[in-house]
């Protein structure tokens, strides 16, 4: 699966865009325009992931990775 089939797929299942996962992730202090927040690990925006929106791990990832800066 593409890097994008994961974001669309994440899109599908949460309704809203990897771009406003990242926006709420800024909001809560898990990340900044840069990527992760200082301090943040991968696995705390995971966890956030997985509770509030039922992501699987593979798509919380892609999350992450967007996050970070990944767009292909």
């Amino acid at each position: 699966m593409s890097f994008q089939a994961y974001l669309d797929n994440v899109e599908a299942k949460t309704g809203k865009s990897a771009e406003a996962l990242k926006a709420i992730a800024i909001a809560k202090g898990l990340a900044d325009e840069r990527g992760l927040a200082p301090g943040v690990k991968p696995g705390a925006v995971i966890d956030w992931l997985k509770g509030d929106f039922d992501l699987g791990h593979g798509h919380a990832m892609s999350i992450v990775a967007f996050i970070k800066g990944k767009r292909t």
